[in-house]
């Protein structure tokens, strides 16, 4: 979702069609039938169809062209370990894009922008995952269960089994999205101006402050995919039921916020996201807590600070989109995609209270007798 270290500015990517397709036909050898935008937050991604391509003679593959911004191209063992880790997931049975190679048998390639003052992007060519992301569906328990799963599931599998050796790269120390930076938050407030909704953030930093980060030692460490959002999910239906469909994970998206962190900041991550588009989004949290701990149970310590983790990700999403707005105003709209409702949710945490809330929370995930917490 984000780029670099900080909210500093970069140069988004603004490639045309036409210099798209030419790319694509330079870099990897394809020649292209259809192209569209895509949506991104600070990158740049064409939905493109090559034809006659090397695997499917005269046939039409689909794929991504993921153009990265100017700060994170300079980042060349950062881009290598997160494509590194797609195709690792993939080979592991998980719903991972991976890259077409390029005509010198790379996975990624650096080109020149046109009228960018000679900036540099990092370009991939990503096989398209099809589905539909959860944003556009009505969650039900079911998908929330699966989702919470699979968070648990991908990071355990990084952590225990990914050993590339630019993985290093993802020790990101001052990533601001990275939950361990909360209280990086505190140069960013001002973007929101003065009213009730600085203030809870400011709320959530000084408790941020004093009750998680003394802890962090005591969490269970790992590698976080760091963006599992309800757009960076995509599941298709299982079931023919219209009345309660059954729907199963088909694609994760976006890997570009990976860092080393915790698993309960995963979990609290997908919870946060997962309430975005929910019409109960207080109940949300335990059906993602059960599913992520079918898995892997949490300790008590790590139980303990999940309200206040989910209310970190609402304030760094709603603190970094307000502050990049500001720069980058032509991008409004989508940067303020979480605002709509992110507000309203986190709002509503803070007014019914951590104790209810977490209640809430357990309650419903001790019901699908999950393990206990683990000593």
């Amino acid at each position: 979702m984000s780029s670099g270290d900080g909210c500093q500015a970069f140069t988004k990517p603004a490639f045309g069609e036409k210099e798209a397709t030419e790319l694509v036909d330079r870099v990897f050898g394809l020649k292209v039938s259809w192209i569209r935008p895509l949506p991104s937050y600070d990158d740049q991604n064409f939905h493109v169809r090559v034809s006659g391509s090397a695997g499917a003679p005269g046939g039409t593959d689909e794929y991504v062209l993921k153009i990265t911004n100017s700060e994170d191209s300079q980042e060349p063992d950062l881009i290598e370990t997160q494509t590194q880790a797609m195709m690792f997931l993939s080979a592991e049975g998980f719903p991972s894009a991976t890259p077409r190679l390029t005509k010198d048998g790379n996975v990624m390639s650096l080109v020149s922008g046109t009228g960018s003052g000679n900036k540099k992007f990092m370009v991939r060519l990503l096989t398209y995952l099809p589905g539909t992301p959860v944003a556009k569906i009505a969650t039900n328990a079911q998908i929330l269960y699966e989702v919470g799963k699979l968070a648990a599931s991908l990071d355990k599998a990084l952590s225990e089994k990914f050993h590339h050796p630019s993985a290093k790269s993802l020790h990101r120390g001052q990533f601001i999205w990275n939950l361990a930076n909360v209280p990086l938050l505190d140069q960013y407030v001002y973007a929101l101006g003065q009213n009730k909704y600085r203030e809870v953030v400011e709320q959530i930093i000084q408790q941020f402050k004093e009750k998680v980060i003394p802890k962090l030692t005591s969490f269970r460490a790992c590698i976080n995919h760091g963006d599992l959002n309800d757009h960076n999910i995509l599941v298709d239906s299982s079931s023919a039921s219209l009345e309660t469909p059954q729907y199963r994970v088909s694609g994760i998206l976006d890997f570009s916020d990976m860092s080393y962190g915790y698993y309960v900041f995963e979990v609290a991550i997908t919870i946060m996201y997962m309430m975005i588009e929910s019409t109960d989004p207080l109940s949300v949290g335990g059906h993602v807590l059960a599913g992520f701990e079918s898995v892997l149970p949490l300790t008590e310590e790590e139980r303990a600070a999940l309200f206040l983790l989910v209310s970190g990700r609402f304030s760094q999403s709603l603190v970094i989109a307000a502050h990049t707005a500001l720069l980058y105003p032509q991008n409004e709209e989508y940067l303020m995609v979480t605002a709509k409702t992110g507000w309203k949710h986190l709002m509503k945490m803070f007014e019914v209270g951590q104790e209810a809330v977490e209640k809430m929370w357990f309650e419903t995930a001790k019901a699908y007798r999950s393990p206990g917490p683990a000593e």
